[in-house]
């Protein structure tokens, strides 16, 4: 994985292995060139259908939480609406995220999906890409699509306040570096 017009790469490994009823993706990733920008998050998005909108998960919360912000984020288990999950800034950035998630669950329309991490995982689930956050520049500029957006990160980067102050701390960066994480995903029907 590459972006264009650079030497920089992520060699990735997606190893895909499955039991009756269980589904484990182990990714391993080791960086090509010469980073000197680090990375937004290193992990997995996948879609799902709008209706999975109630989540569920046991780590950091209630509320988001970032490398540099998760000081107020106790361990338990929670549970809300999707769409309750946003932090509705007066820009749109990124936001939602939930640290420390041992399992998670995403349910609508009689059907559950079940996320187990290993090791523990950054969780954010919303109604519009990454792409279409970053493009917004108000908050009705966010219409819900018909998919419901989830990522299950390894790692993501500090949030930092270059607004109003200085940048990410250098402890908070996500630095490229080798990695290997495995998610394993199960549904159930009800």
């Amino acid at each position: 994985m590459a972006p264009a017009g650079t030497a920089l790469g992520l060699s990735t490994v997606y190893r895909w292995t499955a039991d009756t009823d269980r589904l484990r993706l182990t990714v391993s990733v080791t960086p090509d060139g010469d980073w000197r920008v680090p990375l937004p998050r290193l992990g997995i998005r996948l879609g799902l259908p709008a209706a999975f909108g109630s989540a569920e998960w046991f780590g950091g919360g209630p509320g988001e939480a970032y490398p540099d912000t998760a000081t107020a984020s106790l361990i338990g288990r929670y549970r809300m609406r999707v769409d309750d999950m946003q932090t509705p800034y007066v820009r749109p950035q990124e936001n939602g995220a939930r640290p420390d998630v041992r399992r998670a669950q995403l349910s609508g329309g009689g059907a559950t999906v079940q996320i187990d991490g290993e090791p523990a995982f950054w969780f954010t689930a919303r109604r519009w890409t990454t792409e279409r956050l970053d493009a917004a520049s108000h908050l009705s500029g966010l219409a819900p699509g018909d998919t419901v957006w989830v990522h299950l990160d390894h790692a993501v980067h500090g949030i930092g306040s270059a607004s109003c102050g200085p940048g990410v701390l250098p402890r908070y960066q996500l630095l490229a570096a080798p990695a290997e994480f495995s998610i394993v995903l199960s549904s159930t029907q009800r």
